[in-house]
């Protein structure tokens, strides 16, 4: 591991950290240590970087802005990799926009509004990076990434980068072929979205950013939606039907807001979420014979 982590140091791809918190770059404000932790400076170290993970035989993990995550207090093995400024790159023509992987959801949403192109306006809320939306098929207000993705540049683990078609995504229900069966980094994206009124795209991206911040908490470090819901039920729904909303273990709350939401009240560690979580699975099952399933992505050592 020092042997990768100085060959990392010395190839100039960007920032390279050794035992880097976590806690630092999820917006639970969890997590323990990254054994080696980096944010490349471009695409090429990105791809750079890669090619020595693989060569040293070394386990890898990749992340956005770290919303939709819970890290192990034990933090993660191997390397981190995170996508940001230096895979941010954008280039428009007409509808058709090709975006890298780190670049924020919410500003490109707010961006591309301003255009006068709509596709987007479901994002308007979503806090995580253009790379964790792909990846997931992030969506909200019945529309999901995969309504406007013509293509995504994918990095997988041995170090060959690929273009997937939207059917190659294979996109369901916050899921895509990148959680299971080929595992890879989503370093660019391309979006066709349909040029429309600028007033009527800006009021409808200005009544999501409402429905949010009146409904749900991301004044409080969180995570996201913690479960999928379970259509046609809703998770958030269920939980508060069953009497947990506000409900605590530790320094994690069942948001007051929003059934569906964990808060860090100050001093949370992820073992208190994962047991608040288990406990919701638990009680909704009891009350009302449904399993819920987490949508949050739990990763790190165990």
């Amino acid at each position: 591991m020092q042997s990768l982590l100085q060959k990392l140091k010395d190839s100039n791809i960007g920032i390279v950290k050794e035992n880097e918190p976590l806690a630092n770059h999820t917006t639970m404000k969890i997590g323990g240590p990254a054994d080696i932790f980096i944010e490349p400076s471009t695409i090429e170290g990105l791809q750079t970087a890669m090619e020595m993970i693989v060569e040293h035989k070394v386990k890898w993990t990749a992340i956005g802005r770290g919303s939709n995550l819970l890290v192990s207090d034990d933090g993660i093995e191997g390397v981190v990799i995170k996508l940001g400024k230096g895979v941010n790159d954008i280039d428009m023509d007409g509808g058709n926009l090709r975006v890298g992987g780190g670049y924020p959801l919410v500003a490109l949403a707010t961006q591309i509004s301003r255009k006068g192109y709509s596709g987007l306006e479901f994002a308007s809320g979503i806090p995580g990076s253009v790379g964790g939306a792909v990846y997931m098929n992030a969506g909200a207000h019945g529309s999901d990434i995969s309504n406007i993705l013509t293509a995504a540049h994918i990095l997988f683990p041995n170090g060959q980068m690929e273009w997937l078609t939207n059917d190659e995504m294979a996109f369901s229900y916050r899921t895509s072929v990148l959680q299971k069966k080929r595992p890879g980094i989503v370093i660019e994206a391309v979006f066709s979205l349909i040029a429309g009124d600028k007033d009527k795209i800006s009021a409808e991206m200005q009544k999501n950013k409402d429905y949010r911040k009146n409904t749900q908490p991301y004044n409080d470090p969180c995570a996201g939606s913690i479960f999928r819901n379970p259509l046609p039920k809703y998770a958030g729904q269920l939980i508060e039907s069953a009497g947990l909303k506000g409900h605590s273990l530790g320094g994690a709350q069942i948001s007051e807001m929003h059934g569906n939401f964990i808060v860090n009240k100050g001093n949370a560690t992820a073992a208190d979420v994962l047991a608040l979580i288990q406990h919701a699975k638990d009680t909704v099952f009891d009350k009302f014979d449904v399993k819920l399933e987490t949508e949050v992505e739990i990763i790190g050592r165990k």
